[in-house]
């Protein structure tokens, strides 16, 4: 791939294109507000000029509700050898192309499972993709030069192709993407109006739990409008979850004793189910899930503490799996949680004790 026309220089267009222009390839940038253009194009993304004839591929990256107009104009104009788009839904666009009596040869929708809470070109990063699963879906009718562009894209940009069907990619991301969102906001709508002695005693459960509920609503409107039969499947089975654990939790306010049994047998069964879940969410690299140990240090909020944390770790040869940071309500301090191998859990101990740091249990 040479030249590429990038249609939308939002967070996941111009991240492409960042991505593109730093492999060599000339990318053309194209969107409906100027200034974003420009600014994606000051960025280092791309040109704003327009290519001289058709480009190698043109990457449409418009919310879903554009997504065929903008592929359907770019086809007609002969922008391209081949046509992509990296909407979050696939099924809807596929059929509106096929509506508009397209060849759709040269086309192939796909999906990187990459993102962020903020949006627009000031967001977009060259590494947004890497290691994360890009979604193509293509049909018996697939041209391979297309396949193969799309499959040199998402190289370049380092992610792991997943091949999949366009409406089963719709069903799996309203479950494991769109009702996840909408779950967030839900509990993150709970604080609006709690009372504020009860808001700053968040720590980091309701943080995990909340942190997407930060996206910007207008663009999951357009996406949930994309894919609303999936999501509601999806929120019907966690509604009759809901249903049924309100009734248990007013069992265990009961007088009689078999209620309050049957209330903590039904609470228990939903935490269950939650755990063998939770266990089939992929680990490190899209690996089977490890079971790690957390290693909790006192840390002072004053810079260079986390890059002595981590010296000190790496001198006691201990590899850090993950971490996370609990900051202290009106202090300026923490808990960094370190997690890390089992058998490595006492020796990052004991080493961080001995060059001063409070572990925490």
């Amino acid at each position: 791939m040479r030249t590429a026309l990038v249609i939308g220089t939002g967070l996941i267009g111009t991240s492409a294109a960042l991505t593109l222009a730093g492999r060599g390839v000339t990318v053309h940038l194209v969107d409906q507000d100027p200034d974003r253009a420009r600014t994606a194009a000051a960025l280092g993304a791309g040109t704003e000029e327009p290519p001289a004839g058709p480009v190698d591929l043109a990457i449409v990256a418009v919310p879903p509700a554009y997504t065929a107009t903008m592929l359907a104009a770019a086809m007609r104009a002969r922008s391209a050898r081949g046509y992509l788009d990296v909407a979050s839904v696939k099924g809807g666009p596929r059929r509106e192309l096929e509506a508009l009596d397209l060849d759709l040869g040269t086309y192939i929708g796909t999906h990187p499972m990459a993102g962020k809470e903020s949006s627009g070109p000031l967001a977009a990063t060259a590494d947004l993709f890497e290691g994360r699963p890009w979604v193509l879906t293509p049909t018996p009718g697939t041209d391979t030069e297309v396949l193969n562009l799309a499959l040199e894209l998402v190289a370049l940009c380092r992610a792991v192709p997943v091949v999949m069907d366009a409406d089963a990619h719709d069903r799996a991301v309203a479950l494991v993407s769109h009702t996840p969102q909408l779950i967030s906001s839900m509990v993150a709508a709970r604080l609006e109006d709690a009372d504020e002695t009860a808001v700053r005693l968040c720590g980091q459960g309701i943080r995990d739990v909340t942190r997407i509920a930060a996206s910007d609503p207008r663009m999951w409107v357009e996406i949930l409008t994309a894919n609303p039969g999936p999501v509601a499947d999806v929120l019907a089975g966690v509604a009759l979850d809901l249903g049924d654990t309100v009734e248990a939790l007013r069992a265990l306010q009961s007088a009689d004793e078999a209620e309050r049994r049957g209330g903590a047998k039904g609470i228990e069964d939903v935490l269950r189910r939650g755990n063998a879940g939770r266990v089939r969410v992929p680990g490190k690299h899209g690996a089977a899930p490890a079971s790690y140990e957390t290693v909790s240090v006192l840390i002072s909020d004053r810079p260079g503490e986390l890059a002595r944390i981590f010296a000190d770790a790496g001198s006691a040869a201990v590899n850090v799996e993950d971490v996370r940071i609990e900051h202290a309500t009106g202090q300026e301090a923490g808990l960094v949680q370190l997690m890390v191998e089992p058998s490595a859990a006492p020796v990052l101990s004991l080493a961080l004790r001995e060059r001063g740091w409070s572990i925490r249990h």
